[in-house]
Formats: structure tokens, C-alpha cells, sequence
């Protein structure tokens, strides 16, 4: 685990889900990065909010943010996995502070 770096991943999530369906989904997905070595150092759960702009026929999505250490294979794998998730409607993954 040297190579273990910092990383921010947003996340939306279906708004039509229960909120305990969502909550349980997020910690899937964050065990993931666990599960392979990593860290989740915080999670900030945004709730439901306006989308700028309709995706998957929604106006409005679930936002959750999350900071975590590992290393770019697990960050990887993760990324895999929320493309190919349903209940994620959008999510992207980024090194905070690099230029």
C-alpha cells in the first residue's frame, strides 16, 4: 500500500430509492475501496437536490461525497463497479489539489 494517494468521489444516486437503500448502496460501494487496502476518511451526505440538467429522466438525485485513501488499482476497480451500478446515476472520482 506505498502508493496509496487521496482521492474525492461524488456520487449521485437515485432519488427513488429509499433513503436505507441508498444509505446501504453508498457503503457498498465505499467497502469496495476497504475492501482492497484503502481508507473512507469522511462522507458527507449531501441528500436529494436539484440535477442541473435531467439524467436518466431524473431532475433530481441523491449527492454523497466521500474522501478516501488507496491506491489507484482500488480506485479503479471501484470506478468499474459504479459504471456498470443501476442506482448510480452519475459519479466521478477525483485527485483533489493536482493541477
Amino acid at each position: 500500500m506505498a502508493d496509496r494517494r487521496h482521492y474525492e468521489l461524488m456520487m449521485i444516486v437515485d432519488p427513488r430509492l429509499e433513503d436505507a437503500s441508498i444509505q446501504q448502496a453508498i457503503e457498498r460501494y465505499l467497502d469496495i475501496v476497504r475492501q482492497r487496502g484503502g481508507d473512507v476518511t469522511k462522507v458527507d451526505h449531501w441528500g436529494r437536490r436539484r440535477l442541473a440538467f435531467e439524467m436518466k429522466h431524473l431532475n433530481e438525485g441523491y449527492y454523497a461525497v466521500a474522501d478516501l485513501q488507496a491506491d489507484p488499482a482500488a480506485v479503479a476497480e471501484l470506478e468499474r463497479v459504479l459504471r456498470l451500478a443501476d442506482e448510480v446515476v452519475r459519479h466521478k472520482v477525483v485527485r483533489p489539489g493536482k493541477d
